[in-house]
Parts: structure tokens; sequence; C-alpha cells
């Protein structure tokens, strides 16, 4: 498995989130993230116990490479 780091947030206070990686091989993305924890926001989703929630700024998209054209952003 080769993971591709995308992009990281330039805001973040340490350094060490939010991260975007692209696995070259199951060809799917794996974003690093606040772990979304409160009920409220829980409830309005269908998600099962296998999976989590995560959220990344807006901004974020920009390392997507469908959004920055293919170029990705390698950091």
């Amino acid at each position: 498995m080769a993971l591709r780091m995308l992009g990281k947030d330039p805001n973040s206070p340490e350094g060490k989130s939010a991260t975007i990686y692209y696995d070259d091989v199951t060809d799917r993305y794996l974003v690093q993230g606040l772990k979304v924890l409160d009920d409220e926001r829980h409830v309005q989703m269908d998600l099962p116990d296998h999976e989590t929630v995560v959220e990344i700024p807006t901004y974020m998209v920009q390392f997507f490479p469908e959004v920055s054209g293919g170029r990705g952003a390698d950091v």
C-alpha cells in the first residue's frame, strides 16, 4: 500500500491535522480530521457501527485532485 499525502491543513496549530491522503492501491481517499462526537449531528446520519465521521475545514477540498485539476499538492 502506498499512501500519498495530498495536503495538510496549513492553519493547524500543531501541524498534525487535518490531512488528506490518497491510497493508490485501493483508489480511495483517507481523511484525517476531528472526530464528530456530538449526538445532534450523528442522529442526522445513518452511520453504521463500523464507520466513523471526521470533519475537515472546507478549504481543505483544494487538495483533492478533482478540485485541483489533478495536480495534487504533495507536501
